[in-house]
Order: C-alpha cells, then structure tokens, then sequence
C-alpha cells in the first residue's frame, strides 16, 4: 500500500508542476533542453550557462532601423542580437545584427541587408568546443549566397539555439575541435583555427588562416 500511495503522490506532484507551468517557463525549458542536447559535454562554458535564462531578443522591434523593419516586411521576428562579422576574406570585424525571423536569418548593417540566409537552405552550424563565442552559419554554394557567414556572438548558447530551433535543424549543429572549413566564395574555402592562450583575441595568422584564441 505504501509504494502504490507513493506512486499515486509523485504523479500527483508531477501533474500538479506540469499545470503550474506558465508558457514562458516551458518555451524556456524546451530551449534549454535543445542546448542541453547540442551543448552539453562538447563546449566549454556550457555548464555556467544553464542557470541563465534565455532571454526573448536582445533588441526589441523599435531599436531596429525602419528601413529593415521595411525590407522584411510580412516576417514576424523572434530574436535579435548584436554580433560581429569577420569578412571572409580580410577577416576585418564589423558591427552588425543577426536578425532571426519565422523563415530566415538577416545580416544586417544599420540600414541595410547584408545578407538572407533562409533556413530551408541552411546547410549547418558551427562552432568551437573552446569557451568563445565564434558562429558559423554555412550557405549552400550558389549566386544567391556570398559565402558562409562568420560571426561573433555574446551569448552564443543563446544565439544557436533559437536559430537552430527556428530552423529545425538542430542535428546539423556542429561544435568542432581545432580548426573548421569555410566556404569563401567561387569555390574556395578558408581555413579557422583555434587555440587557448592568456587572452582571447581573433585575427589573420600570417598563414592567411583566421586564428581564434
């Protein structure tokens, strides 16, 4: 009698919590489960992140240009953060917003629409096993593209997460060690790096490699 009253009180807890759960709280815990899955025991820094909640957006709609807001006119948009760019050929950083929508991942500088990745088209995440916050997002290779996107991101758990969520495709989020391929551009690839020192800093190796530290 005692074990089946144990039983009967813990799926009355369970019920009890699972009624009590606001929708807030269970998108917080289906995020937190996917970043568990594609995070947990391959990055370094994961463990610190999972007492931090997600937040809905870094930036809210009206500190967005209006002439974005303009061009992706008829997408609602789920989040949005700042990042840097590294070129891909130059690697020279650059301010800019990773805006993520219903249907597709913008670049965006100030004004302007650097580059729309739409997420049907995306061919996978990368990132590093060490404790930074470097993002690759690979394109397919055609007109339409430049070439895979390069980018730095504060909360970079946080960041793959909702674009892999948004996108459906949190099987080809790819956390690398050493260095990772990335496609240029007419065919060609670079090469990045990474490695451990005193200080984190990114920049062009004389190799022509980027190196992340």
């Amino acid at each position: 009698t005692s074990e089946m009253l144990q039983k009967i009180c813990i799926r009355n807890l369970v019920r009890k919590y699972c009624r009590g759960v606001t929708a807030e709280r269970k998108v917080q815990l289906q995020q937190k489960v996917v970043a568990s899955a594609v995070f947990r025991g391959k990055k370094e820094g994961y463990p610190q992140s999972v007492t931090q909640p997600f937040a809905d957006t870094r930036l809210k709609e009206n500190e967005i240009n209006p002439k974005v807001l303009q061009l992706i006119h008829g997408e609602k948009i789920k989040y949005v953060t700042p990042v840097i760019k590294y070129d891909r050929n130059g690697f020279k950083a650059r301010d800019r917003l990773l805006v993520l929508t219903q249907s597709s991942a913008y670049v965006v500088e100030m004004a302007k629409i650097k580059q729309k990745i739409d997420y049907a088209t995306l061919k996978g995440i990368s990132t590093s096993n060490l404790n930074d916050g470097i993002v690759v997002i690979h394109v397919p290779e055609d007109n339409k593209q430049k070439g895979d996107v390069i980018l730095q991101c504060e909360h970079v758990f946080e960041t793959i997460t909702k674009l892999c969520m948004l996108a459906n495709k949190q099987n080809l989020v790819k956390v690398v060690q050493g260095s990772l391929q990335f496609r240029i551009g007419s065919g060609k690839e670079g090469t990045m790096v990474f490695a451990v020192g005193q200080e984190p800093q990114v920049f062009k190796a004389k190799n022509g490699q980027l190196t992340v530290v």
